[in-house]
């Protein structure tokens, strides 16, 4: 959330699944403040959601391009059009649609267990402590209480 909690960074990206490439396009796109974008797009090349392209040498001048990490959050824009097209659209219809290439149809995105296909639902899933969680906060009294349910 440190990178992606505020309201620029998910705007950003998705002007660039538009195919949105080029500072001045995502400023106007997007109405954003110059000093605003530029930092955004600083820390979203930093952590390596984009790659600065240059295409143009006299003055230096960047295509901002998504890389693997920034593609893979293609999921998580879907997932926040779903609950938007659910709960914000109104008796038109979405604003937009996904079309699934590859069977032809058009689609919304689907949250579902990777094991058996089914839909994960709050109600029937349990946060447990993964392998990576920080043994220091791991040991914190409010972490404990939130994992209490966890059988490990």
């Amino acid at each position: 959330m440190d990178l992606l909690g505020d309201w620029w960074t998910p705007l950003v990206l998705r002007e660039a699944f538009y195919g949105i490439r080029r500072f001045d396009e995502f400023q106007q796109g997007l109405g954003i403040a110059r000093n605003t974008l530029a930092d955004r797009l600083r820390r979203l090349v930093d952590e390596g959601l984009l790659a600065k392209v240059p295409y143009q040498t006299d003055p230096v001048r960047h295509d901002y391009v998504l890389t693997e990490k920034g593609r893979d959050f293609f999921g998580v824009l879907a997932a926040m059009a779903r609950w938007g097209d659910r709960w914000l659209a109104d008796e038109a219809g979405p604003p937009v649609t996904f079309h699934h290439r590859s069977c032809g149809h058009d689609t919304h995105a689907e949250v579902v267990c990777a094991e058996c296909g089914e839909p994960l639902a709050a109600a029937d899933t349990v946060t447990r402590m993964g392998p990576g969680y920080p043994p220091r906060l791991a040991e914190r009294p409010e972490v404990r209480r939130r994992f209490a349910g966890d059988p490990r």
